[in-house]
């Protein structure tokens, strides 16, 4: 497919010392250039560029640290997918094909639209569950809701289940609620013992609803490095280290194409966009004002940043993150392969 700079908005020196290295396979000028050009972006809090796991370059441009946890949005809904391929590997939920309906039997009873029985994980995963949306203009009213899953799941269907992507915060919010009554723990603490740990990251408490449930898809609070270290894991198909984090085939089959965003035209599997850059194949973890894992396997890459998470979305922040990528980032690695 070919990127143009509307996908990209769609889809990314030093004023103190960091823990950068000398990195073989980047070339220097041009990644310096891209630091250069990164601290003219007022929204732009932070950028990480790592090769083969090692840091090549790290600025905190403004805000927080970067070991200090940030709202790191949508991104929030990748680290939901890995929770689930983890609670499937463990027993606790079944497969994708697993029916959600059972998990809400105070929601869901005879009365409801036969539809919702149809639903199953994998249609949240993908965002093909047809339920109301609750992001963009529907974020509002369903979070001063009372009970955000009844508004959920008590709403007009939008679609049939497996039809298009109709992207909502709401899908995810589902998974956490499946994820607390699977594993007999909240949400946090089972992210907490399954994901920070094994990953040394920090996962302080997030926004739960007004019945408890830690909120799936927003909110989730990650520094940068520990964002990193989530693209790292993905890059090494769920391997941290001697350990097998997240099972491999769960990574494979989240970053299988499954559906189309209608925004962008990018392909979605379980929680990550999928595409190309040039000509390299890229997966990103995104989140509302310009927080991004973007992974290309094919370099050895895993870049990240993060921003100002408040306020309208700004299509020229999003664009200048990955022009940055674009022709900066990417050339980088390229200029240095070519010279052996």
């Amino acid at each position: 497919m070919a990127v143009s700079r509307w996908l990209g908005v769609c889809l990314l020196i030093m004023s103190a010392p960091t823990r950068a290295q000398p990195a073989p396979g980047l070339d220097q000028a041009r990644l310096q250039a891209a630091f250069e050009r990164a601290a003219e972006l007022p929204r732009l809090q932070a950028l990480i560029v790592a090769q083969d796991g090692v840091i090549a370059a790290e600025r905190r441009f403004r805000g927080p640290r970067l070991d200090q946890p940030v709202n790191v949005k949508s991104i929030s809904k990748s680290i939901i997918s890995a929770l689930v391929g983890i609670a499937i590997q463990r027993g606790q939920l079944s497969g994708v094909e697993q029916p959600i309906a059972s998990f809400f039997p105070a929601y869901v009873n005879a009365r409801s639209d036969p539809r919702l029985r149809q639903i199953n994980i994998g249609h949240l995963l993908t965002m093909q569950s047809g339920l109301v949306r609750t992001s963009g203009p529907g974020y509002a009213p369903w979070v001063r809701s009372r009970d955000w899953l009844r508004y959920i799941l008590s709403a007009p269907l939008l679609a049939d289940p497996g039809g298009a992507m109709i992207y909502s915060t709401g899908n995810s919010h589902l998974l956490s609620a499946i994820l607390t009554r699977a594993t007999r723990q909240t949400t946090h603490a089972f992210a907490r013992d399954q994901l920070a740990k094994p990953l040394g990251i920090e996962l302080p408490r997030w926004t739960r609803d007004p019945q408890g449930i830690f909120m799936g898809g927003n909110q989730m609070l990650l520094s940068a490095h520990a964002l990193l270290r989530i693209g790292e894991l993905y890059r090494n198909r769920g391997r941290h280290g001697e350990r097998q984090v997240v099972p491999a085939e769960w990574i494979d089959a989240s970053l299988t194409p499954r559906t189309r965003s209608i925004f962008s035209g990018q392909a979605y599997g379980y929680g990550w966009f999928i595409g190309r850059i040039g000509a390299h194949p890229l997966f990103y973890a995104w989140g509302h004002g310009g927080q991004f894992i973007f992974v290309l396997p094919d370099l050895r890459l895993t870049v990240v940043t993060t921003s100002v998470p408040d306020g309208p979305r700004d299509l020229d922040h999003l664009g200048a993150i990955y022009d940055l990528l674009l022709h900066e980032i990417v050339p980088s690695a390229e200029a240095a392969a070519e010279r052996g």
